[in-house]
């Protein structure tokens, strides 16, 4: 399948921020399961490229704006040939060890009740593939889908107790669970192409690594595994290790944002 994703954020502010300085992660890299055709991340019309990679296999761009500004506009124009692997992401090009991704964090430390759902629905039994996908249900009945519930600092704990979140605290919920029952276990950012009359919009799924596979990822908020449908950027403990736009400003006061994103089969692709 080729998608074509357009994606368009605009930063706008009650009075004009004076520095601004963003950390951008919107680069997929190539992989078994996405070949990037074409890919092309701009500021305020300006093209941005990579810089350097992090720690986690993430292309990354810095940009600076040093003057008095009362909106930002960051556009992303990509074409991608995906298929679908079944969520196997494999073990390829890892700068870091699975077990790195024992460590729990602040956003995706375990409570009790989230250590007792992981057991209760994991279960056990010999085939890891299949506890991963009863956890991955498990997470999803408990926590509901409902957006404006949460935040991007909102904790698994917390989406845990709320029992509501969105994709975001779906994959924070999975990764403590999976990660409490020995499984290591990645935050990934991407895009989902709409499914049924679901709307377009970047998404957020977990890996877990499962041996003789590698990393697979698992989508709770959708009850399945990643296929051709998605497009994957970025990866980390975390959402704040894989943000697409982390940064700072002076001034500014409130911030609002506006994001239009469509993602849809390329027509060259469907003939």
């Amino acid at each position: 399948m080729q998608l074509h994703i357009v994606h368009d954020t605009t930063y706008r502010y009650d009075q004009a921020a004076n520095l601004i300085i963003q950390a951008l992660r919107m680069w997929p890299a190539p992989s078994n399961g996405q070949v990037v055709k074409e890919w092309r991340v701009a500021v305020d019309g300006k093209r941005l490229q990579p810089t350097c990679v992090d720690g986690f296999g993430n292309p990354v761009a810095t940009h600076a704006i040093d003057r008095s500004v009362e909106s930002v506009r960051l556009s992303v124009r990509g074409r991608v040939d995906t298929r679908d692997l079944h969520g196997v992401h494999g073990n390829e090009k890892e700068s870091l060890p699975p077990m790195f991704y024992l460590a729990s964090t602040p956003l995706t430390d375990s409570n009790t009740g989230i250590v007792e759902l992981a057991h209760a629905s994991a279960g056990s039994g010999a085939d890891p593939l299949d506890r991963l996908h009863r956890l991955c249900n498990g997470v999803r009945d408990h926590v509901d889908y409902l957006p404006y519930q949460t935040d991007a600092e909102t904790t698994a704990v917390a989406a845990f107790a709320a029992g509501a979140g969105v994709c975001q605290d779906h994959a924070h919920v999975l990764i403590a669970a999976a990660r409490s029952l020995g499984f290591p276990a990645r935050y990934v950012s991407g895009y989902l192409c709409p499914i049924a009359d679901t709307a377009a919009a970047s998404h957020a799924w977990a890996e877990i690594f499962v041996d003789d596979l590698g990393w697979v990822g698992f989508d709770a908020a959708n009850r399945q595994s990643p296929d051709e449908r998605y497009v994957r950027i970025g990866c980390g403990r975390d959402y704040r290790d894989a943000a697409p736009v982390r940064g700072v400003r002076l001034g500014g006061l409130a911030e609002t944002l506006e994001v239009e994103v469509s993602i849809a089969e390329s027509p060259q692709a469907a003939q």
